[in-house]
């Protein structure tokens, strides 16, 4: 008669004067090779390109200081610059930027696109000059910073980015940039009472013509919208696919054990 067969093997006990085995760290890329990303690399560099582009067209016809105060220009020279970096890496098979940095990117770009289409004509655009070539430099400028580029963008994050990367407490820090823009704004418009004709950076927060009350509530909601945005981004990047990863096909699937 012989002993039934335990379901689990017991634990053996340690044996003594051995030493223990000291933990080891190995890197990831000693066990994956690393692998080029060209089509990433290529497809963010022209991206980058084209944002430059467009600052380059908004900075011919108008005054430079006056240009680079908006909030679609910044968030354009930020994108140009983080792309570019992200090219280098994707190329040379190092590891991507952190998702908090391309996520704020990301969320900065699709602001002043959504400011640009849905506000009131005028609203959130860029200054327009005078003249006719100046006029077609600023249209061309409208066109590639609130519409290509943004697209591009949201392109290569949906399809060139690794998702469930992006996390809830990153979408408060992200504010930052764009309550400082609208706090500067804000002060501009109130200096700007004075009796200057400048006008002001963005026309739904000028004191002058809407009253403080308006103004800060106009202020408020946008950054309400801004975090119900920056929140529905992080959604969206656990939501969504992944692009980047191919599982190879073994012929056989792994089960769980039995018994």
């Amino acid at each position: 008669m012989t002993a039934p067969i335990p379901r689990d093997i017991p634990d053996l006990p340690a044996v003594p004067g051995m030493p223990k085995p000291l933990p080891s760290s190995v890197p990831a890329a000693a066990v994956l090779t690393p692998v080029r990303r060209r089509f990433a690399a290529v497809f963010r560099l022209l991206t980058a390109l084209l944002a430059a582009a467009g600052v380059t067209l908004a900075l011919l016809p108008g005054s430079p200081l006056r240009v680079l105060g908006h909030f679609a220009i910044q968030s354009a020279v930020l994108l140009a610059l983080v792309l570019t970096l992200s090219a280098c890496r994707a190329w040379t098979a190092r590891r991507p930027l952190p998702a908090a940095l391309t996520g704020a990117v990301l969320l900065y770009v699709l602001t002043a696109a959504l400011a640009h289409h849905l506000l009131p004509a005028g609203a959130a655009s860029l200054p327009s000059p005078t003249g006719g070539a100046a006029t077609g430099l600023r249209s061309a400028a409208d066109h590639l910073l609130h519409t290509a580029v943004p697209v591009a963008a949201a392109l290569d994050w949906l399809l060139l980015t690794a998702p469930g990367r992006l996390r809830l407490r990153h979408a408060a820090p992200w504010l930052l940039l764009p309550l400082a823009h609208l706090a500067f704004s804000l002060a501009l418009s109130e200096i700007l009472v004075t009796g200057t004709t400048a006008p002001p950076l963005l026309p739904f927060l000028d004191i002058a013509r809407h009253g403080y009350r308006e103004a800060l509530g106009t202020a408020l909601l946008l950054g309400l919208s801004l975090y119900a945005l920056a929140v529905l981004l992080v959604g969206l990047d656990h939501a969504r696919p992944d692009p980047t990863r191919h599982r190879p096909k073994t012929g056989f699937r792994l089960q769980p054990p039995v018994g």
